[in-house]
């Protein structure tokens, strides 16, 4: 019996507009590791049909049966452990990992995540577990700078100094993507690119208006540092416009900066919800038709979003063509290659970690590190710690000294084990010692019950630690933050008035001295109550070995060596307008106003001395190094770790660059009575300044060169940072 025409015809369209009809006709030498990943990846790519490609293109890509590829979620976090995806070890926020000014522990903690992400990835495939949060393509790092302390994301980034934030981000970047030639052990991601840092609440429709000189001496360093240093493997555009053309639809940020000047090689994509943003909230496409043609056709790879499938109705539009199509599908394959997860081989050396490694013990003692090297002393009046282990009667109190949800941070993975502060006292203070827990002050609303005995157990106890601080529901991302009246922001730098009120009454009632602990991922005021204060330490979002942490810096286990990666200013009226995106008046590069605790600034249980500053020309040539050594001693009584920082600063030179810059740091460690010498070595490109109009030139003068442990400045002197060495230097 002969098959009806009528079926033939209908069998023979329905090939010509979808897919190839027999599975045999795909050419599957794309999975031959043999040829060049630009090969495979076209051979691959020239066999899809439009539809195939814009399926590709959101984050959500769909599966590809004819060619064996599965269903892939790009859509994946990891800014401090695995986030959002099950178990896994949580370190300390980003905020904390930049106090500790260590790009080497960097490294090794963002190794300790990508290691656990393999593991977790190759037991999420086995279950068919494809979904958001359990891929390879991690949207982490946060580079963009913490410009204002008042935006409740700073807490993601690495502070305020571009130069900080691109040694600590590097470092970062290369812990996840691993150091095998062939394969992507994951694949990171700078966001948000660009000059994105609050306010939340108009984020989807700020233009950002940045002088070039700003552009380019501070809010593009870190991007380009992951770039050409680290080459990171993927870029996120941000919501907002800059220069009035929406990020994820920007030729100058896209093509021009990223492609043609950096010679960016991953993929763009969108943040989530941008590029529909691009008609619907900024308005400068008419349609989502158009929005997703402009995106396009600006370089963003990758919608994290739905606005992507508007491509077909723009390619009968003509707004965009089947080429670009299948260029920017072809860049997203290159990273699917590179991580091995399409058309993967036996010579993957990633597909092979087990899931012991996993939460695994290694991992959780190197929470307990970073979060020890991040704590940061600000004060320390009279030696009160270390605490003894003996004290007969310590009390702990205030809102987070019991919490689990102050050491997460936002962004965050989960754990089975995650030490309060109140867990980890517990622990480290002799069996003897009659402990005393209250609250007394709820996290962020005045008591209901106006009875409230916990001050009073101050004035029967020979110390009171009181943990004091904000978290994630209150400062972080605009839909996260649900006790946050400004959508994540912050209004002012204080504590919530009722935590003050409390820190008040203790003061008024103690009898040992009163240690404040603070928690938060962003600069606090502390200008009503640091005075009444006998030491003052900062915790950040400790991550889960916080508690234990906090008890090990506290009862002289170890040192405290964290230092400030941001200023902290003593009250809002110190900072410029939060929509002004001018550098001019912010951080300690260009701050004149005397700060709480200024960039740089920690304290040791010990004391440093700076002696010897030597350089090796007095008068430098833009084409020669400058060699810069010094002695550091360690004259105290406590063995320590401490960070060496070189600033440079204009002495006679014109106007319009910053005040100060940390151009080299290093963490050595110092036991009691050791002195080292620090060397650095400065390139003339590390001696060049940003003129107005963000170009790099070599301008003529006299210039300090200032080395110590804190920004330069009396106001560090003044709160007990070592005396720094001073020498002066003549660009010729």
């Amino acid at each position: 019996m002969k098959t009806p025409l009528f079926l033939v015809r209908i069998f023979i369209l329905g090939c010509l507009i979808s897919v190839p009809c027999f599975a045999q006709d795909v050419d599957f030498s794309f999975k031959d590791s043999n040829l060049t990943l630009e090969k495979r990846v076209d051979i691959l790519v020239s066999q899809m049909t439009v539809d195939e490609m814009i399926g590709q293109l959101v984050n959500k890509a769909q599966e590809l049966s004819r060619f064996e590829i599965p269903d892939y979620d790009w859509w994946n976090e990891a800014l401090h452990g695995v986030a959002r995806n099950g178990k896994a070890t949580i370190f300390p926020q980003g905020i904390a990992i930049g106090a500790t000014f260590d790009p080497d522990l960097a490294k090794r903690v963002a190794t300790a995540i990508s290691t656990e992400a393999r593991a977790k990835y190759i037991i999420s495939q086995k279950m068919g577990n494809h979904s958001k949060y359990a891929g390879l393509t991690f949207w982490t790092p946060n580079v963009n700078i913490f410009r204002d302390p008042r935006w409740g994301r700073g807490q993601e980034t690495y502070g305020e100094d571009p130069y900080l934030m691109s040694k600590i981000g590097v470092a970062f970047v290369q812990g996840l993507q691993g150091d095998d030639p062939n394969y992507l052990k994951t694949a990171a991601c700078a966001k948000h690119f660009a000059v994105h840092s609050g306010p939340e609440n108009i984020r989807h429709e700020f233009n950002a208006v940045a002088s070039k000189q700003d552009l380019a001496e501070t809010y593009f360093p870190a991007f380009e540092a992951l770039v050409k240093e680290a080459k990171v493997e993927g870029v996120m555009a941000a919501y907002n416009a800059v220069y009035g053309v929406p990020s994820a639809a920007s030729p100058f940020l896209l093509q021009e900066t990223l492609r043609e000047d950096w010679k960016f090689d991953g993929y763009i994509t969108s943040d989530c919800g941008a590029i529909s943003g691009i008609s619907n909230k900024l308005h400068y496409a008419k349609s989502p038709a158009e929005a997703a043609a402009v995106a396009l056709l600006a370089g963003t790879n990758l919608n994290c979003g739905q606005t992507y499938k508007q491509l077909k109705k723009a390619l009968e539009q003509g707004l965009v063509t089947e080429e670009i199509i299948a260029e920017r599908t072809k860049q997203l394959f290159k990273t699917r290659f590179r991580l091995g997860i399409v058309g993967g081989d036996n010579n993957n050396p990633y597909t092979k970690i087990g899931s012991e490694h996993i939460h695994a013990e290694a991992h959780v003692k190197l929470a307990r590190e970073a979060a020890q090297k991040s704590i940061v002393l600000l004060k320390n009046k009279n030696k009160v710690l270390p605490l003894s282990k003996d004290i007969k009667v310590p009390y702990l109190t205030g809102p987070f000294a019991n919490s689990a949800d102050m050491l997460m941070g936002s962004y965050y993975g989960v754990s089975s084990n995650l030490v309060t502060i109140l867990e980890g006292i517990t622990d480290a203070i002799s069996l003897g010692s009659s402990l005393n827990y209250r609250s007394g002050a709820l996290p962020f609303h005045k008591n209901i019950n106006p009875k409230n005995w916990a001050p009073n157990v101050a004035a029967e106890s020979d110390v009171t630690i009181c943990v004091v601080g904000l978290t994630a529901d209150r400062e972080g991302e605009e839909v996260d933050a649900i006790a946050s009246a400004s959508v994540g922001d912050k209004v002012d730098l204080k504590l919530p008035e009722n935590q003050i009120n409390y820190v008040k009454e203790m003061i008024q009632k103690k009898k040992g001295p009163l240690v404040l602990v603070v928690a938060s991922g962003s600069p606090i005021s502390l200008e009503d109550i640091a005075e009444g204060c006998d030491a003052i330490v900062q915790i950040w979002y400790p991550g889960e070995q916080g508690g234990n942490a906090v008890a090990d810096v506290l009862f002289g286990d170890i040192s405290p060596s964290g230092h400030l990666p941001i200023t902290f200013p003593k009250n809002v009226s110190q900072l410029p307008a939060y929509e002004d995106y001018s550098m001019q008046g912010r951080t300690y590069k260009y701050m004149k106003k005397e700060p709480m605790f200024p960039f740089g600034f920690g304290l040791t249980y010990s004391k440093t001395e700076f002696k010897n500053l030597s350089l090796s020309t007095s008068k430098l040539k833009k084409n020669h190094d400058l060699e810069v050594s010094i002695d550091v001693a360690n004259v105290g009584d406590y063995d320590i770790d401490e960070v060496v920082q070189l600033y440079v600063n204009p002495v006679k030179v014109s106007g319009g660059i910053p005040l100060k810059s940390l151009k080299a740091f290093k963490r050595i460690t110092l036991i009691k009575g050791e002195s080292q010498t620090v060397k650095f070595k400065l390139t003339p490109e590390e001696f060049q300044v940003v003129n107005v109009a963000g170009e790099k030139v070599w301008r003529k003068g006299q210039y300090q060169v200032v080395v110590g442990n804190a920004s330069p400045g009396n106001r560090s002197v003044e709160l007990g940072a070592a005396l720094p060495q001073e020498a002066v230097i003549t660009l010729k």
